[in-house]
């Protein structure tokens, strides 16, 4: 069966994000780093990517090594620093090169990819990403939107999966023409395991459409608490509007849809880059556009 589950500036209104103050440190082979929640330490050996996840791998001084996912959580010389990608050798800004780089985008894309320069972007596939709502789409875009123009994939919102197997038998999917769906609160148990258990039974589906999905209740859970200077998302007592608890828990306007959407838009604002989402929505996203990119025999 071909779908998985995923495993479990300054805002308005004085919200400080904390992290953005810290330095960014490429992960430059050598650089010493002590990772805050094991207390290991030692000195990068490399990047690598794992199932989607950035990994940085150090070796402590007892050649023991241990991988750990970029971003946030990590101390030089006793300090907090935001761990990156390190610097492609030659790259404007790194080590060895000359300075002017200003005005000049980064090496990397949103997404921790080598960027292309100068590249064009592709006509699009017949294959799409679909995804529950237009936060999602917008979410997409925002990280991955360079590499998907790239590749010539659409993203897609379907403002909800009740009717997902419909929709699939209308997109009539086949080798040439792919689907990979992400959807929200795909857990065991979850009627949302139901709707997609359905859908892959459509003719044509099998080895052409990928669902995968994530355990929170909204995309909005996808992005770090610390992105937005706080320990955890506020707890919504059941049988309240989920988006509309968040905001008031949060202290935001949250009484019309014109709340709603502003909210999600400063939400938004604060997303950067892949490290300001968690780890298990980049693997799947990857996932997604592996799938929709594989060369068909």
């Amino acid at each position: 069966m071909e779908w998985n589950s995923w495993g479990p500036g300054t805002l308005d209104g004085g919200f400080r994000p904390a992290a953005r103050a810290v330095a960014k440190v490429p992960a430059s082979t050598g650089t010493v780093l002590e990772d805050t929640g094991t207390g290991f330490t030692g000195a990068v050996l490399r990047v690598e990517k794992s199932g989607g996840v950035h990994l940085v791998v150090l070796e402590d001084r007892r050649g023991r090594t241990k991988s750990f996912p970029l971003g946030f959580g990590f101390l030089v010389d006793g300090d907090p620093v935001e761990v990156v990608p390190p610097f492609p050798a030659g790259t404007p800004g790194s080590p060895g090169t000359a300075s002017g780089a200003a005005g000049r985008k980064p090496a990397r894309t949103a997404s921790g990819s080598l960027r292309v320069e100068n590249a064009r972007a592709r006509t699009a596939r017949a294959s799409r990403i679909w995804v529950e709502g237009l936060h999602d789409a917008e979410l997409v875009e925002k990280v991955w939107g360079e590499d998907l123009r790239l590749e010539g994939i659409v993203v897609e919102p379907l403002h909800g999966v009740d009717d997902l197997a419909g929709a699939i038998t209308e997109f009539s999917p086949g080798p040439q023409r792919r689907l990979g769906i992400l959807v929200d609160h795909l857990v065991t148990g979850s009627k949302e395991e139901r709707i997609a258990a359905e859908a892959m039974k459509v003719p044509g589906a099998r080895g052409n459409v990928l669902i995968v999905g994530h355990p929170y209740v909204d995309v909005w859970q996808v992005i770090k608490p610390a992105v937005l200077g706080i320990g955890a998302w506020p707890v919504v007592p059941r049988g309240q509007d989920w988006k509309t608890g968040i905001l008031a828990g949060l202290g935001w306007p949250h009484r019309t849809k014109e709340d709603v959407g502003l909210g999600w838009k400063r939400l938004l604002a604060q997303v950067r880059t892949y490290a300001d989402l968690e780890p298990a929505l980049l693997g799947r996203v990857e996932e997604v556009i592996d799938f929709l990119t594989a060369t068909v025999d």
